[in-house]
């Protein structure tokens, strides 16, 4: 198995956040050289960017209506199309042969060779998205403050939620439990569900109106920037605020990295900090300016690369890709995400996906609920049985008097049927007695194991 780098300052004068990333590039080798790279974009920015689940693939949306997906690490080109209207925010499907682009007005999916599959009239306005996988659900909320929740294998509309608390442009999914959180104008953040039309817990963070959130992978520390300069980091647990960062102007995107790394962005600025979630970081672990200054390279959203140490920047001038050392998990599980897939692999997995699909029901705070059985308290469990008793005795007892009521015919009065009758209600009648009589008998019988205990078998009869 690899090991994670990370740099390291020879001694306590050097300060990893004065690196540059040129001094970067040439400290590491070619192959992650050529991880670092800049696309000129500037006729069709700012652009919004998300990476595939096995970071493999990269999705770009202009907001001047260009669209591409590149294979990145092989600086291959898939699909590249232009829709002619503001594309507002763009994610990844199951896989990435299918991907989806919030629009001006409604959200399109289209495959890999850049053919519109589907339109998906519902999504009105959307401003951000999100696609739980294990759950086969596409999440959007936007300027008329609805989150919905879209079957991608069906197309059915599962849940939609009004939130009541205007427009929202700050969305993320908690990768533990796959609860959905929105930031909202007010300064507070909700989190949802699709088995409750209300929040399942409101928060208030900032002053002003929450810009952007994100959870961290397991799922226990929440981060949210606001128009306060304040960066905040939560325990989602306790819901219980940790630690605070000053920002030099309201910060537009947050990301937390599978290591636990934070970047941060405001202006033309991105900031990354090590160690900052569980205990507060006394200085940032990397800076870098986008180069052009705060009107050419406004950022627009940032984003970790899965299992490289690669921060993906989106901003007005087109798209960044940064080396962060030690941001990606080094080893990586083919049965979750496999950057080295075949096709085949690629359609085994995606039919195994839809076998072990998870319900929307399965969406709580607590998935460790999951699956356990809620017993009842003893009074409960005996009022319920006297329940069943009583309801079985006047069953029996309406049944006798509409038998004693029928008009005898030849061949049903039998005296063995009789009998047999007889001895049915006598079984029926006796049969609390007998379970009374059962249960008091248990503790004596365990006084009498217990004295009996190591004694052979066949001796237990005579204690």
């Amino acid at each position: 198995t690899d090991t994670a780098g990370e740099l390291v300052p020879e001694n306590d004068l050097e300060k990893t956040w004065r690196l540059k990333q040129d001094e970067v590039v040439e400290a590491v080798e070619s192959g992650a050289a050529a991880k670092r790279f800049d696309l000129n974009l500037g006729q069709f920015g700012p652009y919004a960017c998300n990476y595939s689940r096995d970071g493999r693939w990269l999705l770009l949306g202009g907001s001047k209506g260009h669209l591409a997906m590149l294979d990145w690490q092989r600086t291959k080109v898939v699909c590249e199309l232009n829709v002619k209207e503001a594309v507002k925010d763009v994610c990844f499907l199951h896989n990435n042969v299918f991907f989806a682009a919030a629009q001006r007005k409604q959200v399109y999916v289209y495959d890999k060779r850049g053919l519109e599959v589907h339109c998906m009239k519902d999504h009105q306005n959307v401003e951000r998205m999100t696609f739980l996988n294990y759950h086969f659900l596409l999440s959007t909320v936007g300027q008329q403050g609805v989150l919905r929740y879209q079957d991608t294998s069906t197309g059915e509309i599962v849940a939609m939620h009004r939130t009541k608390l205007g427009p929202c442009k700050a969305m993320t999914q908690n990768p533990q439990n796959a609860v959905i959180l929105l930031g909202h104008a007010g300064g507070t953040v909700t989190m949802w569900s699709p088995n409750m039309t209300t929040p399942l817990v409101k928060m208030l963070c900032h002053r002003g109106p929450v810009t952007d959130v994100a959870v961290d992978p397991s799922g226990r520390y929440l981060a949210t920037i606001g128009a306060d300069k304040q960066l905040k980091v939560w325990d989602v647990r306790t819901y219980r605020p940790l630690h605070a960062y000053f920002c030099s102007a309201p910060a537009k995107s947050v990301e937390i990295s599978q290591r636990g790394l934070l970047a941060v962005s405001w202006g033309s600025r991105v900031q990354v900090w090590k160690d900052a979630l569980a205990d507060k970081a006394k200085a940032p672990y990397m800076n870098h300016s986008q180069r052009g200054g705060q009107s050419a390279a406004a950022i627009q959203n940032v984003r970790f690369c899965p299992y490289e140490d690669v921060l993906g920047i989106g901003h007005s001038g087109g798209f960044s890709s940064i080396l962060i050392p030690g941001a990606g998990e080094p080893n990586y599980d083919s049965f979750v995400a496999n950057p080295f897939q075949t096709r085949k692999q690629r359609r085994e997995q995606e039919v195994h996906s839809l076998l072990e699909k998870l319900q929307p029901d399965t969406i709580v705070l607590g998935p460790e609920s999951l699956g356990n059985i809620k017993l009842d308290p003893k009074e409960v469990i005996a009022q319920k049985k006297e329940q069943q008793r009583d309801a079985e005795a006047s069953r029996l007892s309406k049944q006798r008097e509409k038998n004693e009521a029928k008009t005898k015919m030849k061949g049903k009065n039998k005296p063995s049927k009789r009998h047999r009758k007889r001895q049915l209600n006598i079984i029926r009648d006796n049969k609390k007695d007998l379970q009374d009589l059962l249960g008091s008998k248990k503790p004596k019988n365990a006084a009498e194991d217990k004295k009996a205990q190591g004694v052979p078998s066949a001796l237990k009869r005579f204690f």
